[in-house]
């Protein structure tokens, strides 16, 4: 007889307790069914969380429930109604195992009749929960996996033209809110590799690729924000400035950026030219900034300009941040 287990939840994150359970049932049953519900205790979405499960897990069959019954109760009449829905969900098919670490595995597991299969309900083995993560999900990094990280950090890119303060900017918030940053990958290749101040077509791509695994490797020891320091759009438009047009690889990642990143902070020229031998002058500069805001309006992609000194500039970053929340739109003042 096959064996087919079942467990539920939010998963608000994933954490390494819920890997304990689903690994745990997958030495047990010949197959796993995840059901995953929509909930307001999380702002991400739950394709997200579900795809957590599938990138993880590929053998574990998954089940967005976006109509699931909402809240959190042992009032029976919501037991009631989230057997109902789960036994909807199934069409018929045969539970043989139910998998908790809760008390609702008593009341699901007869309703399924299935065994009620408790996994660490003490949280001895793995002692965590989504809630804890939650709250700083920082502080218990090492219950979290790579593949889930880098999706509760908020990801602030700063762009604009050469000498406007994104490096300085980047680094600065980083100490101050005792994250990491991601420097410019592309600004110490071209050092390493530039001739007569030059490069070829074809490294536009290995700038683009270095920047974004650059940046994959700080996020995954990130504090609630990684800072960036420029992005493929702005790898492209050098491309369009040194050759006249980007190779393909570089084109489609500089598509993708714009939801890369949760906010664009655009660095504005309002600031003295650091003219130093890698750079070609202010009038450049000039020129340059106007067409990365050019891009980015071609692009759609909503900025916010920063202007003045650094500690003007951290200070609109700042107010920002106080008022974004992940996930959501972003309704303060979007200039430029």
């Amino acid at each position: 007889m096959k064996t087919l287990g079942l467990t539920l939840g939010k998963f608000a994150p994933l954490h390494k307790g819920h890997q304990f359970m689903f690994e745990t049932a997958l030495q047990e049953v010949d197959e796993l069914i995840v059901v995953i519900y929509e909930t307001t205790v999380t702002p991400i979405p739950l394709h997200i969380r579900a795809n957590w499960i599938r990138k993880l897990y590929p053998m574990i069959r998954v089940i967005e429930a976006w109509d699931g019954p909402d809240g959190y109760s042992n009032d029976r009449e919501h037991e009631i109604r989230e057997e109902q829905y789960i036994l909807g969900l199934l069409e018929g098919e045969q539970v043989t195992h139910f998998y908790s670490s809760e008390f609702y595995g008593e009341h699901m597991s007869i309703a399924l009749g299935a065994m009620d299969r408790r996994v660490d309900e003490a949280r001895e083995r793995v002692p965590i929960s989504a809630t804890m993560v939650r709250s700083d999900p920082y502080k218990y990094r090492e219950f979290v996996s790579d593949i889930v990280y880098p999706d509760l950090i908020t990801k602030v890119v700063f762009v604009g033209a050469m000498s406007t303060g994104k490096s300085t900017i980047a680094k600065a918030l980083a100490d101050r809110y005792r994250t990491t940053f991601a420097s410019e990958y592309g600004r110490d290749y071209w050092t390493e590799h530039q001739v007569d101040r030059r490069i070829g077509l074809e490294a536009f791509d290995e700038i683009a690729v270095g920047h974004i695994e650059r940046e994959e490797q700080v996020v995954l020891e990130a504090n609630r924000y990684l800072f960036v320091d420029t992005n493929a759009i702005t790898t492209y438009m050098f491309a369009l400035d040194y050759h006249g047009r980007a190779p393909e690889l570089l084109t489609r990642i500089a598509l993708e950026n714009a939801q890369r990143y949760d906010l664009f902070f655009l660095c504005d020229d309002d600031i003295p030219y650091d003219d130093t031998w890698d750079r070609s002058g202010d009038q450049k500069r000039q020129v340059f900034h106007k067409q990365i805001i050019a891009d980015l309006h071609e692009r759609r992609i909503p900025f916010i300009t920063l202007r003045g000194n650094l500690e003007e500039r951290m200070r609109k970053v700042e107010e920002v941040l106080a008022k974004f929340e992940p996930y959501r739109n972003y309704f303060g003042e979007l200039n430029g």
